[in-house]
């Protein structure tokens, strides 16, 4: 894609970008053009093209202001012109559509420019960048012109730029670029052979080296913006620091050169400073009990269970003896009713009446 253009050329210049240094050539209309730094569609600028006749010189061209943007000769005389309708004209379908199969055969013509603006697009914000030679020379594109006649009769000769797939050195800035014509064999091919077989292999990517480019304002997408500042290069910010889109895309790689070996899902960016014999220490969690520990702890509980069992029930046993030794005087508890709760330390005692015969100490001693 062409829309925008830097032409500041003089007419001389134009013709010598052409090769055609051997006389004066014929002009048509050059009061009409307006050198700019910003030329968009709708623009008049020069274009060199094949004359009619004898009176075009030893070369037959002629250098034609015209209008940038094809208004059809088969267009309404009433229906008001639009320059940006047809202001490219894409190589592979000039030769189906009607609008340009018609001009191929006699209506080829060059475009020439000192250089072309492109737009490379970063989400939603656009970069602008100029495309020339790097020695300064015009740029000629290929391109195809008509004529049209408006309804008070003024005639409008309008020409649109062919364009062709990007060539491998700018296709990071836009999928389509102008047909860049750079030897005089081209440039006469285009001009004046009839053939239109031999244009296949004229509309191809310039894939030369000496096309370069570098970014401008983006103040300079407004048409009305006009002027030397339009052309003049500037610095870019560096890169990752004006678009959040490229700081997660580099995310991990940073993540990866902190810590190559670390595989946890936190994010590296955030630094701890922990003491190193802490960083060293193994961690354990709730689910990680180790089983010898576990082993341990019931056997312990076990081993504690059975001595306060043994302990208690031996205190038991004294504590019934005390009690039998005492049975003359104080009333002893009755067997049914020893032990009321599972806990020693807690049980009740219910003392037996009175009727109840008890065995003395000497019957006691008797019996062992």
């Amino acid at each position: 894609m062409c829309g925008r253009a830097r032409c500041t050329l003089r007419a001389d210049d134009v013709s010598r970008a052409c090769y055609r240094n051997h006389g004066a050539v014929r002009t048509i209309n050059m009061d009409r053009y307006r050198p700019s730094y910003n030329a968009s569609p709708g623009a008049d600028l020069p274009v060199v093209r094949r004359g009619d006749g004898g009176s075009d010189g030893e070369d037959g061209v002629v250098l034609h202001c015209m209008k940038w943007g094809l208004i059809p000769s088969f267009t309404k005389k009433t229906e008001k012109p639009d320059h940006y309708r047809m202001f490219n004209a894409r190589s592979e379908s000039i030769c189906e559509k009607a609008s340009f199969r018609r001009l191929v055969p006699k209506n080829r013509c060059l475009v020439a420019v000192e250089g072309f603006y492109e737009w490379k697009k970063d989400g939603s914000k656009k970069q602008p960048y100029y495309v020339h030679f790097k020695d300064g020379r015009p740029l000629l594109f290929a391109a195809l012109y008509d004529s049209w006649e408006n309804s008070e009769g003024e005639k409008l000769y309008t020409f649109t730029i062919i364009t062709t797939s990007s060539s491998s050195a700018l296709v990071w800035l836009h999928d389509r670029m102008p047909v860049i014509l750079g030897d005089k064999e081209s440039i006469d091919t285009w001009l004046n052979d009839s053939s239109s077989s031999n244009f296949d292999k004229l509309l191809k990517p310039y894939e030369g080296s000496d096309l370069v480019w570098y970014p401008v304002t983006p103040a300079m997408g407004k048409v009305s913006f006009n002027g030397p500042e339009c052309s003049n290069e500037i610095q870019l910010k560096t890169e990752g620091t004006n678009s959040i889109t490229k700081f997660f895309s580099t995310k991990g790689t940073k993540k990866e050169e902190l810590n190559p070996n670390d595989t946890s899902s936190h994010d590296s960016s955030v630094k701890t400073h922990f003491p190193e014999s802490i960083k060293k220490e193994p961690e354990y969690t709730e689910d990680r009990v180790q089983p010898s520990l576990t082993v341990k702890c019931e056997e312990d509980s076990k081993s504690s269970v059975s001595t306060f069992s043994q302990e208690e029930g031996s205190k038991g046993q004294m504590k019934r003896d005390y009690e039998e030794f005492l049975a003359d005087s104080k009333p002893v508890l009755n067997k049914a009713d020893k032990i009321s709760s599972a806990s020693p330390a807690k049980k009740k005692v219910n003392l037996k009446t009175s009727q109840d015969k008890q065995p003395t100490l000497f019957s006691y001693f008797g019996k062992s």
